[in-house]
């Protein structure tokens, strides 16, 4: 899924299945991706400013808290 330099500010992807997405470049300010599946995501130059990452699977597999 190419999402690259999509703005999804604020948006709401509460446990999204986002793997092998590419969200490089793209602005994810303030989103909330709440236990959101980043497993293999793209996210280099991805603005995640104020993003709720909490219990989101991260790109190398870990989950972030």
């Amino acid at each position: 899924m190419n999402l690259s330099r999509a703005n999804r500010r604020q948006a709401n992807l509460r446990g999204a299945d986002l793997s092998n997405a590419d969200l490089s470049g793209a602005d994810l300010s303030s989103a909330n991706l709440y236990g959101a599946k980043l497993f293999y995501t793209k996210l280099s130059n991805a603005n995640l400013t104020s993003a709720n990452l909490y219990g989101a699977t991260m790109p190398d597999g870990t989950i972030h808290n």
